[in-house]
């Protein structure tokens, strides 16, 4: 999808262009994921 909306001609140039966040952004979403499945109902 977000090679799509950028214009990159393939997904190995997204990822080349974007890679280096990757990191960053997993392990914000796996907190973000865990404060939300830690949750009581």
């Amino acid at each position: 999808m977000v090679q799509e909306i950028l214009g990159h001609s393939s997904v190995s140039v997204t990822m080349d262009v974007y890679s280096h966040v990757l990191p960053d952004m997993q392990e914000k979403a796996a907190a973000v994921m865990d404060a939300l499945l830690s949750e009581n109902p």
